[in-house]
């Protein structure tokens, strides 16, 4: 269990949030007219249907220029992604109880966090899961390599570890807990039982963190 004081793991967490990109204002221009055309597109067509070729088109750029920059259609979905999860993130880290902690984090029970967590996060990956799940299945373990998985992870883990005996190992429980949240485990649930018996059931194994 990480002892340590609840202001040092919150600054871990807040230096494991996605940064913004760091570019020059015409490559910031670029990005996004790429991003606004593989959005439209990919809104349009669904993700599968839509080529690099299509969107370098759509977006009145070279194709080199897009593959540099983004390197397949999996680039492009985390980073069509990356805004969305750090407005979650921000959320998480400074947004108003039970999903942030309020100007008193001691004041919201764990278990309401937790599932605060679930409904949130399951909101921005059913409104997005094919551009989650791409970013996911690009390559073997491509989940565990994106930068939020991590931000994910450290946070429920300082939650489970709020939860003392009730969970002895919130490390490994945390992965368990995001295991139900991967986006291609979350798809063939939709697909068999429909989004509302998917979301409730999500619910009740982060109901098992409770005390």
């Amino acid at each position: 269990m990480d002892r340590r004081p609840a202001g040092v793991r919150r600054v871990d967490l807040e230096l494991m949030r996605t940064p913004p990109p760091k570019e020059r204002a015409d490559a910031a221009r670029n990005r996004v007219k790429v991003l606004d055309a593989a959005a439209a597109l990919f809104a349009r067509h669904g993700v599968e249907a839509v080529s690099m070729d299509a969107v370098a088109a759509e977006a009145g750029v070279g194709k080199g220029t897009l593959f540099r920059r983004f390197g397949d259609k999996a680039g492009l979905a985390v980073a069509l992604l990356n805004e969305r999860e750090r407005a979650l993130q921000d959320a998480i880290l400074s947004g108003p109880p039970p999903l942030g902690p309020g100007e008193d984090g001691a004041a919201v029970a764990p278990s309401e966090r937790l599932h605060a967590f679930a409904d949130a996060y399951l909101d921005y990956a059913l409104d997005h899961l094919s551009l989650v799940r791409m970013s996911e299945t690009a390559s073997p373990g491509a989940r565990y390599r994106i930068g939020a998985y991590g931000f994910w992870h450290r946070h429920l883990t300082i939650l489970l570890d709020q939860r003392g005996d009730a969970v002895p190992d919130g490390e490994a429980a945390a992965h368990a807990l995001l295991a139900v949240l991967g986006a291609e485990h979350l798809t063939a649930m939709v697909e068999s039982v429909g989004r509302e018996r998917t979301r409730a059931t999500v619910h009740k194994f982060f109901g098992l963190a409770r005390a």
